[in-house]
């Protein structure tokens, strides 16, 4: 059943109507189109109000037998054709879409047979001979391959660390073992990058079985975490689970091997359909809406000769594959389970769950003392700029990556000041247990940059001997490292291989499509937006202004205003004037003589200096006298708390084990004479995502593409969304069609994955 689809049901129904398409929905999914009738109807605009921030699909969804046989499918076509119907986009997993490619091959056959049984004209056989497929994958399972993730998965992600979260707190309490056991039949995404994200001690996917003496590693590695002083053990199952030899390993048999072999007490947790519930997470809404955009423009471009398609998520990118493609894909991956070929079931799942599998098992089995090389190097890790939910993640992958890679891992609190103070001490794999899931810096976070200090923070770095460093952190940290680079002539102590991992809910430094923190500050924003929103629902006629954080950059106005449904979003990028609020104003007034009566528009905190927060309320107020009165709120600091998301707990983790890898060779490379010495430019590199792909850039080159007045990049990817945001909330704009817009071939794509999904 597709979960969380609300928004791609938004989506796909206002850009229909934008275009000029009459819009229909089919309701109880097959079942309905089969059966016909009242469930085939058609929507409008107000149709799709208010279901955004809603959990499972409003239009429905069953299994259908009557549609896998050709007679139901006659039935279906004949339906369709009776509203005019020849374009049909199908949200749902493999099954619902290898369904929709049948019926699509089918049709013309199944119009000459209803032809000839008196059913429909030769005319109609004429005017309607081709119907056209676009697929949107929904599904919690991330099971689909050629797409980084289906709608659904994230908010599933939410709800299983939500519960783990909870549970840690009980078992600290007793000294437990928990045993959880996710969804995941045939694909173990949802527990694995569950374990990742909160750092389970062993985690059961079909993908990947454990070796053969599976039960004593397992046994030995608890007991071996309990004699350290772990109070909580935690265990991850996905239910189809298996060892080996094919055989399934249930949560039930692993609680039985913990009590029997350790008497540990120890408990199951089956969070079952818990995860296929709740409010869809930023991260689905907005997924949801712009693979939603991009399925109606794959209609109307499609011809006779054109393959059925899905709409896929690549990175960070919107792209069309051949679907039939990607079915064939999915399915050789449970038939490489079935021959017990494992590597390549792993390979198959794509890049980014390879990726997870590897940093997992970096991270969770400590070796011991003895098979730990020693590189004699020295790495210091920071915290630097405002708090951001992730950094402790990034810190605690750094540290054990860092230990494995056999460096001597040393901490520094406070930033730059904490540096230039030797406020620095020796971290071991223990010592960052548990920091995954903690919200804000454990090791403290300033915003001052090192200008002031480098005598001071040359001293120590001699005195230390660091030879590597890792910063996490803002723009400050980005400014921070050009700093040192640029005070090498001077300092020789800074000649050594730093990398910057970008951490800040304003997402604003600059290499990086996505900063550590910003996912969490983004369902922070929405979360409130949608209890404001729901606050009205009894108050008819309101418009509520929502000031955002962010400095000078919009990315979390315009991000949130998509994921919220606003109606406008107001940020410094993109100017506006008198005539614009003006304009908003009026749209609202026509907006609440529908019967839609609620407005929301967002602002963010530096858009403007002159129309602040308080202006554009008390014009909105004066303007729209009589017709709605207006609310404020100013949400602050709210954005900047909270427990991490898992994108941003897996996202930190990921990242800084690779920046740490890089820190490794860099070390290795620049060795002679027994000390590091490195003065090249690609020596200072920030680590960050770029459409598809993870790139290392140094920040001499990522000078040129910063205004640093205003502290944010001088291009920004999210800037094209907004159009988006307008058109789904009835502006008259033009939309301009992505490069994207083409069928891209599977291979290609899978090659060009991205890791850090």
């Amino acid at each position: 059943m597709p979960q969380r689809m609300n928004a791609a049901v938004r989506a796909v129904v206002r850009m229909g109507i934008y275009v000029g398409a009459k819009m229909f929905f089919v309701h109880e999914g097959y079942q309905g189109m089969v059966d016909g009738g009242s469930n085939i109807v058609q929507v409008s605009w107000e149709s799709v109000s208010s279901i955004l921030q809603r959990g499972g699909t409003v239009i429905g969804s069953a299994r259908c037998s009557a549609f896998r046989n050709r007679e139901g499918r006659l039935k279906a076509a004949a339906n369709l054709l009776e509203k005019g119907i020849t374009n049909l986009c199908v949200i749902g997993g493999d099954g619902s879409l290898t369904g929709a490619n049948l019926f699509r091959e089918e049709w013309s056959g199944l119009l000459d047979e209803l032809a000839k049984n008196g059913k429909i004209s030769k005319d109609d056989v004429k005017n309607y001979s081709h119907l056209n497929i676009v697929g949107l994958v929904g599904s919690i399972d991330n099971d689909f391959c050629g797409t980084d993730m289906t709608i659904g998965t994230d908010s599933a992600l939410h709800r299983i660390i939500e519960v783990v979260d909870a549970i840690m707190t009980t078992a600290l309490s007793h000294q437990r073992t928990f045993v959880l056991e996710v969804m995941g039949r045939h694909c173990g995404y949802l527990a694995l990058a569950s374990a990742l994200a909160c750092g389970a001690d062993w985690v059961f996917i079909p993908e990947s079985p454990p070796e053969d003496d599976w039960e004593k590693h397992m046994v030995e590695k608890l007991s071996e975490n309990r004699a350290h002083k772990k109070r909580l053990n935690i265990i991850i199952v996905a239910e189809g689970a298996i060892d080996a030899q094919n055989q399934p390993i249930t949560s039930e048999k692993i609680k039985n091997l913990v009590v029997d072999e350790l008497g540990f007490d120890t408990r199951v947790t089956i969070l079952g359909h818990v995860q296929r519930g709740g409010t869809p997470s930023a991260f689905d809404r907005i997924l949801a809406s712009r693979t939603g955009v991009e399925a109606v423009l794959a209609l109307l471009e499609a011809k006779p000769e054109t393959p059925a398609c899905v709409v896929s998520l690549s990175g960070n990118h919107i792209v069309r594959l051949p679907l039939m493609e990607c079915v064939k894909m999915t399915q050789a991956v449970q038939k490489a389970m079935d021959k017990k070929d494992f590597k390549k079931a792993v390979k198959l799942r794509g890049r980014s769950f390879e990726n997870n599998l590897q940093t997992y098992k970096l991270l969770s089995q400590k070796e011991t003392t003895a098979e730990i090389p020693k590189s004699n190097f020295n790495v210091a890790v920071m915290n630097v700029g405002a708090p951001a939910a992730g950094m402790n993640a990034a810190i605690r992958s750094a540290v054990r990556v860092g230990i494995t890679e056999g460096h001597k891992m040393l901490v520094v609190n406070n930033g730059f000041e904490g540096l230039s103070k030797g406020e620095i001490k020796e971290f071991h794999w223990t010592c960052v247990r548990g920091w995954t899931g903690q919200g804000g810096s454990i090791l403290g976070t300033k915003r001052t940059l090192p200008a002031m200090y480098l005598e001071q923070i040359a001293e120590q770095i001699r005195t230390y001997k660091i030879n590597g460093l890792l910063v996490v952190g803002g723009f400050e940290a980005f400014q921070g490292c050009i700093n040192l680079f640029e005070a090498r002539p001077q300092h020789k102590e800074f000649c050594i291989p730093m990398c910057i991992l970008p951490a800040t809910i304003s997402n604003n430094v600059p290499g990086s499509d996505f900063s550590i923190g910003c996912d969490t500050g983004l369902n922070a924003l929405v979360e409130t937006c949608d209890r404001i929103k729901q606050s009205a629902s009894g108050t008819k006629r309101r418009v509520f202004i929502i000031e955002t954080m962010g400095g000078y950059c919009g990315y979390l106005a315009s991000m949130g205003g998509l994921s919220a449904g606003a109606d406008v979003a107001y940020i410094f990028e993109e100017k506006f004037d008198i005539r614009e609020l003006q304009a908003n104003v009026r749209h609202l007034t026509e907006k609440m003589k529908t019967n839609i009566q609620r407005g929301l528009v967002l602002r963010n905190e530096n858009c403007n200096e002159n129309y602040t927060t308080d202006f554009i309320y008390q014009l909105y107020s004066e303007e729209g006298k009589g017709v709605f009165d207006c609310r404020k709120n100013v949400l602050g600091h709210m954005q900047q708390g909270g427990a991490p998301s898992p994108f941003d707990r897996n996202f930190a983790t990921k990242i800084s084990a690779k920046a740490m890898q890089w820190l490794t060779k860099k070390l290795q490379d620049n060795f002679q004479d027994g000390k590091v010495f490195v003065n090249d430019d690609d020596s200072v590199c920030l680590l960050g995502m770029r459409t598809r792909t993870l790139l290392f850039q140094p920040v001499v080159e990522l000078k040129k593409e910063t205004d640093f007045e205003h502290r944010i990049p001088k291009e920004q990817w999210w800037l094209k969304l907004r159009p988006l945001m307008k058109i789904l909330a009835k502006y008259k704009i033009s939309y301009q069609v992505p490069s994207s817009a083409k069928l891209e071939n599977i291979e290609c794509r899978t090659r060009e994955g991205n890791e850090a999904s």
